[in-house]
């Protein structure tokens, strides 16, 4: 990722665990792949281990869907639990 535009750390933990380890998501300047689509990366790092990007009609929709996050992470809590830094639930 060249250039980080938004940051959000949050911790997590897998269901029914207490160990609770950190969560860094980034997302990425959205770019042009052509004349008709854009892309925008973005990163869980700690939680997956490589990056990947997601793909609009233009840079604003790449980077809306990109940022969406808690719709993603609200997916995922049916596995793991996700907390602010402050122990709070994300959810």
């Amino acid at each position: 990722m060249k250039r980080v535009i938004a940051e959000r750390r949050l911790l997590y933990s897998k269901k029914g665990e207490n160990d609770r380890k950190e969560l860094v998501i980034r997302v990425g300047e959205p770019y042009w792949v052509d004349e008709e689509m854009a892309g925008c990366p973005i990163e869980y790092n700690g939680l997956f281990n490589e990056m990947s990007d997601i793909y609009g009609a233009d840079l604003l929709q790449a980077l809306h869907l990109a940022a969406d996050v808690d719709s993603f992470l609200l997916n995922l809590s049916k596995k793991y639990d996700f907390y602010f830094p402050d122990g709070e639930p994300n959810f």
